[in-house]
């Protein structure tokens, strides 16, 4: 597709999808449901964590998640008692079950204690580095460094092992863009928009590539930089609003127009 083509339908892609009607059906209403900086961060960690397969059980596992923590989960991250934690141990969704839930409440409990929030260290590691390359793997390394099952690792990816870490980089979505529309929160101001990066999964991948945004064929890191990277041509700026677009895309079926 030409350049001037291209940027027409992700513009147009990009209008269609970041509105606040896009939320109800997206992991992203999970923190939408609270107004306080700590809530937010919290829940959107917890659901970004759960955000793989069908979207709309995802929704529902992260309300229900909510649900265990009370509806406070800044609160029950601080002050569960062991008791209260042990109620999270009906939760499941798909691999991901109450004693990982268990294990992730108690390591956001340290973000808590030593910097005051997840967003406080995002922001202050960021300052350091200038790149959230480096920040994804301190944050990992200091995540688990809570006592643990090792099981749980397998949900907070790696980008040391060259993981697309898709999640997180969703969770940096949510927590760093801001613009007029009201979908994503913007409450991390220190980390700017320009150094983001996509949230790659197999269907971004698909369309990334039917699109000429992508050529690697793996679904990893080296390919988040790439269609990154092409997308930094159309908005240095902001690229991952580029997000909604390429979501978007698969959702209008432009793929099959392309084929």
């Amino acid at each position: 597709m030409e350049p001037s083509l291209l940027r027409e339908l992700l513009e147009s892609l990009y209008d269609r999808y970041n509105r606040p009607e896009f939320i109800p059906d997206d992991p992203i209403s999970v923190p939408h449901r609270f107004t306080e900086r700590a809530d937010r961060e919290i829940a959107g960690f917890l659901s970004a964590t759960i955000a793989w397969g069908n979207r709309r059980s995802i929704v529902r596992n992260g309300h229900r998640m909510m649900l265990l923590m009370d509806n406070a989960p800044a609160d029950f991250v601080r002050h569960a008692s062991e008791r209260e934690l042990k109620q999270l141990e009906t939760f499941v969704h798909r691999t991901f079950n109450g004693g990982d839930l268990r294990d992730f409440v108690l390591a956001l409990r340290g973000f808590e204690e030593r910097y005051g929030g997840l967003g406080a260290f995002f922001e202050e590691c960021y300052a350091v580095h200038g790149d959230l390359r480096p920040v994804l793997a301190e944050f990992r390394r200091e995540f688990f460094a809570a006592p643990h099952a090792p099981r749980c690792e397998k949900h907070l990816s790696s980008i040391e092992r060259g993981a697309a870490c898709k999640r997180l980089c969703m969770y940096l979505r949510w927590m760093v863009r801001r613009d007029d529309r009201g979908v994503d929160f913007g409450l991390w101001r220190r980390i700017p928009m320009s150094a983001l990066y996509l949230p790659l999964d197999l269907h971004v991948g698909v369309t990334g590539r039917a699109l000429g945004l992508l050529t690697r064929r793996q679904n990893d890191w080296r390919a988040v930089e790439e269609i990154t990277s092409r997308l930094r041509e159309f908005d240095a700026a902001d690229p991952v609003r580029y997000d909604f677009s390429l979501f978007g895309a698969g959702m209008d079926r432009i793929l099959n127009d392309h084929e």
